[in-house]
């Protein structure tokens, strides 16, 4: 099986997202009107830009000081965002960071466009794990595919459905499943219902709707094997992603290969970053590993 290595940067081409600056643990971002610092771990270095362009922010995520946001002028606290064919609502919640945007992941978007609209002799059947606020869901529908979207939270569930009805895809054939990734999986293969893709991104601890919990140093080798199994017999692309900063690329990589030794293909992992405004300086993000044909 052939295995690629390598980075993959987003480079922002639009006035939606803009990452203006990094250091010090701190990332400066402009997310549609509003300039905005969050926590960024990955992000050791200093700051290219003065503080005054940093004092110009509105809302301050600041992990190492408070764990809230802190507003420097009244602004909604939920607002949407145009990007990369959908509308996605974003919003400020008080005990985290993320704001329900990834723009990292836009590669990952375009290779599940890519495997779905390549494929024109069967309907594609997609299953997205630790879906979150779907945006990975809504791409694949959009590109064609039947999408099971499967979370364990209630919250983040309505906030897909939100996204969904934004995009102007209320049609778009997307099964919204609130459980246990790993528990339904288990069941998935029971019922005989297989997947021409995976899509995944756990996290590195979790719990489900029942409290079941994960852990994916212990969790996570067995689940890729048990995913193994919920996959067609003519599969198309099997994705796994992690925003894990105890974890490498590699190690990803070397755990797709094990899950999916009996298949043909090529596994390409390396780590998703995007390109700051004005400079050549790249923010790593998220490792990924991915299995295709």
């Amino acid at each position: 099986m052939q295995h690629i290595i390598s980075v993959k940067t987003y480079v922002p081409d639009r006035r939606e997202y803009v990452l203006l600056d990094t250091g010090n643990k701190l990332k400066l971002e402009e997310v549609g009107t509003y300039r905005i610092i969050r926590s960024e771990p990955r992000a050791w270095w200093k700051p290219r830009l003065p503080k005054s362009v940093w004092d110009k922010a509105i809302a301050v995520y600041d992990k190492e000081d408070k764990k809230e946001w802190v507003f420097k002028k009244e602004i909604p606290k939920e607002f949407t965002l145009p990007f990369d064919g959908l509308m996605i609502k974003l919003q400020f919640l008080k005990s985290s960071k993320h704001i329900g945007i990834f723009p990292e992941q836009t590669d990952q978007w375009n290779f599940i466009r890519d495997c779905i609209r390549r494929q024109k002799e069967q309907e594609v059947r997609v299953l997205n794990l630790f879906g979150y606020t779907g945006i990975a869901s809504l791409v694949a529908a959009q590109a064609g595919a039947q999408v099971t979207h499967v979370d364990g939270s209630k919250t983040t569930i309505a906030w897909a459905r939100e996204n969904q009805a934004l995009s102007g895809l209320p049609k778009a054939p997307i099964r919204f499943i609130l459980d246990d990734a790993t528990d339904f999986v288990r069941r998935e293969i029971k019922r005989g219902n297989r997947y021409d893709g995976i899509i995944m991104d756990p996290p590195s601890f979790g719990r489900g709707p029942k409290g079941q919990v994960w852990k994916a140093e212990e969790d996570l080798p067995q689940f890729l094997s048990a995913c193994r199994g919920a996959l067609s017999e003519k599969p198309l692309f099997f994705i796994l992603n992690m925003y894990s900063t105890e974890l490498s690329a590699l190690s990803l990589g070397n755990l797709l290969m094990e899950a999916t030794e009996d298949l043909d293909g090529s596994i390409e992992t390396g780590e998703l970053a995007i390109q700051e405004q004005n400079s050549d300086r790249v923010l790593p993000l998220s490792i990924f590993a991915r299995w295709s044909m």
